[in-house]
């Protein structure tokens, strides 16, 4: 379980034969789960300078390969006692999305990003969703795409800084909307106030 804050922007060494090695200030141990750019990996090996995890054939299939040099976005999966912050994010990509637009406000940015539309039902305004591991709030939500708006501090200090049009990204959309929608989609009838009672007390 990971929270969506990044800890650091780790450098990546290589990728070769499944083995993305990444040099990082963090001290990892074999076996701990760590979320790159949005993605729960294992690492694998500990070297001196940083780790390795594996990327299976699958896993590079489902996400944004062309993020996963130069820099990467990087989180620890949290501890028992750790203070929670960010949004519940479980490091499992949905789906890949492609910026289509960057807007500079001056103190802000606004990022509209294009998803499949079978994934718009998981999107909730003023919701959470997780961008390459970032987590972020939902500002408007379009028949296949969303906006988000993007501080400078933000925009600076994570991959945001290196998107333009067209750049993909890898998108957990909301664990809760997702939980939500499925039980929904799977009721025979249409659900009373005691099933949405019964839903929120999960949460």
């Amino acid at each position: 379980m990971f929270t969506g804050l990044i800890r650091e922007m780790a450098e990546v060494k290589s990728l070769s034969n499944n083995t993305l090695t990444l040099r990082a200030k963090y001290k990892a141990g074999i076996g701990d789960s760590i979320a790159i750019n949005g993605a729960c990996l294992t690492v694998t090996k500990v070297n001196s300078d940083g780790f390795s995890v594996e990327l299976s054939p699958e896993s590079q299939k489902i996400l944004a390969m062309e993020n996963y040099k130069n820099k990467v976005h990087i989180e620890p999966a949290m501890s028992m006692g750790d203070k929670f912050e960010g949004h519940i994010v479980q490091g499992h990509v949905d789906t890949i999305g492609t910026v289509k637009s960057i807007k500079n406000n001056g103190n802000s940015y606004d990022v509209f990003i294009e998803v499949k539309e079978k994934f718009i039902p998981y999107i909730v305004p003023k919701g959470s969703i997780t961008i390459d591991g970032v987590s972020l709030t939902v500002n408007e939500v379009f028949k296949d795409s969303f906006r988000l708006t993007i501080i400078p501090h933000t925009m600076k200090e994570t991959l945001f800084s290196t998107y333009k049009t067209g750049s993909h990204v890898n998108i957990e959309t909301d664990m809760f909307a997702r939980y939500v929608a499925h039980i929904l989609q799977h009721q025979k009838s249409s659900p009373s106030w005691d099933d949405v009672d019964k839903i929120s007390s999960l949460y």
